[in-house]
């Protein structure tokens, strides 16, 4: 997967701390990565995928 022009950016729940960072500027896909591991794995959602699972945990 090509992240080329990807903008990260820290969840906006972890308070500045190591948490996730979210790139969803790309289209068709939100990239998810760990925060104190930006050259490690990158977990890929579609958007429709992403947008669930935000909206269910906003609810818990």
């Amino acid at each position: 997967m090509d992240l080329t022009g990807a903008t990260w950016r820290t969840a906006t729940r972890s308070g500045n701390t190591d948490c996730v960072e979210v790139a969803d500027n790309l289209p068709g896909v939100v990239a998810v990565r760990d925060s104190k591991d930006r050259q490690g794995p990158v977990l890929a959602f579609t958007p429709q995928t992403w947008r669930s699972f935000v909206t269910h945990v906003k609810r818990h």
